[in-house]
């Protein structure tokens, strides 16, 4: 009954560790000192044991007898470390592991590993084990470099593109996405241009949500937008039907002052075209009119569509006449390439976006405009070879 009371008391007082082993003996020990001011320590793996007020630990040998984790001497710290050190998940290719121990060994003898080893490392990597092996032994050299050669500097800008086009070519998508931070603990120096490796990777596997993260990292460490970056993005956009997103980027990257490419300005104009926004396609079509006199087969076509949703076949074939005249010969083939396209594919297309409501209305508006649109460019002197028989089939009906 005692020992149940004592056994209470110190459950109540918290000094009662479910880590700590107790005997009866100790706990009558610590019953007879109650009296005595008890405090709790630290141990170097986070544990807590109970102190009493000359700062010796309560059965000191055998907590650290049962909880090894308690061993690790913190006055051992190691300067570099070690492939032992390195909690590798599966297995490095061979020649990526001798180049990582080669370069580690170099550290360690307080000499720089030559540049080609690095190089050499970055091309061997196979997997995403060999990648962790590369930031870390980048992790190592940053500090050599720091403590034993003072250069504070980061490595300039192409090693930080070919990490990151290694990361993207084994899929080590985290450690890309590492790279491309401004303070980071490789010494690497991110450019919009690693950037762009991860974007095309994002293009690759139509992954919009890695494209937007991308895109806060850029945001977050100040790196600026450049054309390429929208000519990636927007691309995203329209190959996963995300009018959306690219509404939401346009805005961005417009208010950046960025200067959008002829390609990019097509890409953004087709899709409205796609999706029959009338009224963003004519604010593009400004804004592309602003920085370019001369219409593309993509723009000429996208701004024929427009028309035609407006009900304006003649104006439509007055677009398509313009663009004859001013593509050479080699390239007016392309013309009635992207005809049959607008006769055969996009009123399907643009119908699927409208509401329900509204479909019936626009598919017998097409049905009548485009006939019109094509016999307009007729009677200009074009030679126009368009198989118009898909106007006819149910599909346009929808």
């Amino acid at each position: 009954m005692f020992e149940s009371s004592n056994l209470l008391t110190l459950l109540l007082h918290g000094q009662w560790r479910n880590h700590t082993t107790f005997s009866l003996q100790t706990l009558s020990s610590s019953a007879a000192k109650q009296s005595s001011t008890n405090q709790r320590c630290t141990c170097s793996d986070g544990c807590f044991c109970n102190k009493n007020i000359h700062g010796n630990c309560l059965n000191y040998r055998q907590h650290m007898g049962q909880h090894s984790m308690c061993s690790v001497v913190m006055t051992m710290k190691a300067s570099y470390s070690s492939a032992a050190a390195i909690a590798v998940e599966g297995s490095p290719t061979e020649a990526v592991k001798e180049l990582y121990d080669k370069m580690l060994q170099s550290v360690k003898a307080q000499t720089m590993p030559p540049n080609a080893w690095l190089w050499s490392l970055i091309e061997n990597c196979k997997n995403h084990d060999d990648i962790k092996l590369l930031f870390d032994i980048l992790q190592n050299l940053r500090r050599f470099r720091l403590s034993n050669l003072r250069i504070h500097s980061n490595f300039n800008c192409n090693l930080c593109q070919e990490i990151t086009k290694a990361c993207v070519r084994v899929g080590a998508i985290d450690f890309g996405k590492k790279a491309i931070w401004k303070h980071n603990v490789y010494g690497l120096s991110p450019s919009i241009a690693s950037a762009h490796h991860l974007l095309l990777y994002a293009k690759e596997h139509k992954d919009t949500l890695l494209m937007e993260e991308v895109m806060k990292i850029l945001k977050r460490n100040d790196l600026p937008l450049q054309p390429g970056t929208a000519d990636i993005v927007f691309s995203i956009c329209y190959n996963t039907d995300n009018w959306q997103l690219i509404s939401k980027y346009s805005k961005k990257f417009v208010k950046a002052g960025v200067k959008l490419r002829k390609t990019t300005l097509d890409i953004w104009m087709e899709f409205a075209a796609k999706i029959g926004d009338i009224e963003s396609l004519w604010k593009i079509e400004k804004l592309r009119s602003e920085s370019m006199k001369k219409h593309t087969l993509a723009s000429a076509f996208s701004c024929a569509k427009g028309f035609l949703l407006e009900r304006q076949p003649e104006n439509a074939a007055a677009v398509i006449q313009a663009l004859n005249q001013e593509l050479s010969d080699a390239k007016r083939p392309d013309i009635m390439v992207e005809l049959q396209k607008l006769v055969s594919k996009w009123p399907l297309e643009v119908i699927k976006h409208q509401k329900e409501e509204d479909r019936k209305a626009l598919a017998t508006s097409l049905k009548t405009d485009i006939p019109i649109m094509v016999s307009g460019l007729l009677n200009k002197g074009i030679e126009v070879s368009v198989n118009m028989e898909d106007l006819t089939q149910e599909g346009i009906h929808c």
